[in-house]
């Protein structure tokens, strides 16, 4: 079976955080030891990392899970929590990435491109942060922060400064196996190729990356046979190469076979008819002397015309290399919202969203009255309060922030 994979699932989930202590310093002839309580670790976060050592998403088949570590709680006598250990997690470079949704959230297109696809838990603040002259004696400190978890779809689209790209048993997997290292399965038939392929060819000064596409056929575009599933790794090379074939077994001619071909690619990405191409034909060495063909031919077997291709990719890959340095690659950022916002849910009620103030319920132990207090206060100093009474929420409502309800009670004066 092969371990070329070019689509997988991934589940990743960050590590929790670790609670803060409660604790009260308890030593001889210390009459009255003040609070203690150390901090929890923060939970390590989980990173998707373009890797140029990884030629796939097989390892994701059958083990999709990856889970960063958790921190520790801490304890008395001011000791902190260990942080948890954050985990990289390596993937080919071009692998873009879909939450579940289909939305773009990366796209990781050169190796060391990183992206943060889980953010660690923070950890819970021990009640020796909570001293104030006000309060002298906490006895209340955070929670751990649960890490982020979620499901992410991965897509891997090939990085190649060439494509070949032909209807199926035109000659490509010979021809990659002839300029190049790359042992492709060969036969006479068609659909021999079922995974793309990458080799690198090496041509007086110049090295390339030419990758050979599973045939497509007419409608590819639209779904029909197997090429459909291989177009994306068309979109980042930098030169097509196509081959028709000088003696089809089905007689279409290779003027016909151009026409279906570059139609397949306009359907699918119109972007792609512009991207400089060479058109050849292959199999010469069995084509009838009769085929109408003006173009270059040339033939795996012999080797005829393949010097000739192969300094006119380098010709092109070259003038491509000058006009953009590398392919478009991007990792795509989406900045964390900041702030409070408030909307109406579908019972009617409130929804109050924000990192800070679902932090402070999420972190506080609210069955304790001197914690409750305390994210009371820390949600009005966010103007939770505020934009709640801007937003029109009467007295009763309900309220929630986070996994936490409550009845909505306006501040007296507002």
């Amino acid at each position: 079976m092969s371990e070329f994979v070019d689509e997988a699932q991934v589940h990743v989930k960050a590590g929790d955080g670790g609670a803060g202590a409660v604790s009260f310093r308890r030593e001889a002839h210390v009459a009255r030891g003040g609070p203690d309580g150390g901090d929890g670790g923060d939970g390590g976060d989980v990173w998707l990392v373009a890797d140029r050592n990884v030629a796939s998403l097989f390892a994701f088949r059958d083990h999709p899970h990856r889970r960063a570590g958790s921190g520790t709680h801490g304890m008395g006598k001011a000791r902190h929590g260990k942080a948890g250990a954050s985990l990289d997690v390596p993937v080919p470079e071009g692998t873009v990435v879909h939450g579940i949704d289909g939305e773009v959230l990366a796209d990781l297109g050169s190796a060391g491109d990183r992206w943060l696809a889980a953010r660690g838990g923070r950890g819970g603040r021990g009640n020796a942060r909570f001293l104030s002259n006000r309060r002298r004696a906490p006895a209340f400190a955070e929670q751990a922060e649960l890490g982020e978890e979620r499901w992410l779809n991965l897509e891997l689209k090939l990085m190649a400064d060439v494509a070949l790209v032909g209807l199926p048993n035109a000659g490509k997997s010979t021809l990659i196996s002839t300029i190049s290292a790359a042992k492709p399965k060969i036969a006479d038939y068609p659909f021999t190729t079922l995974v793309p392929h990458l080799g690198v060819v090496r041509f007086g000064e110049h090295e390339l990356v030419v990758a050979d596409i599973p045939g497509l056929i007419e409608g590819a575009s639209e779904g029909r046979g197997l090429g459909h599933r291989f177009l994306r790794h068309i979109e980042r090379a930098r030169v097509l190469v196509v081959l028709v074939d000088l003696a089809p077994a089905d007689g279409t001619a290779p003027a016909g076979q151009e026409r279906v071909l570059l139609e397949e690619l306009g359907r699918y990405q119109p972007a792609l008819l512009s991207r400089p191409r060479l058109v050849v034909g292959s199999k010469a060495d069995v084509a009838a002397p009769d085929t109408a063909w003006d173009g270059p031919r040339l033939s795996a077997l012999t080797g005829e015309g393949i010097r000739s291709l192969l300094a006119g990719m380098a010709q092109l890959v070259e003038e491509a290399r000058a006009r953009m340095p590398g392919p478009q690659r991007f990792v795509v950022h989406r900045p964390e919202p900041a702030g409070v916002a408030v909307a109406r849910d579908d019972s009617g009620g409130w929804v109050v969203s924000g990192r800070a103030a679902e932090r402070a319920v999420a972190l506080s132990d609210l069955t304790i009255p001197e914690a409750l207090a305390y994210a009371q206060g820390r949600l009005r100093g966010l103007g939770v309060d505020r934009a709640l009474a801007r937003s029109g929420a009467r007295s009763g409502d309900r309220v929630r922030i986070g996994g936490f309800e409550f009845d909505y009670e306006p501040e007296e004066g507002a």
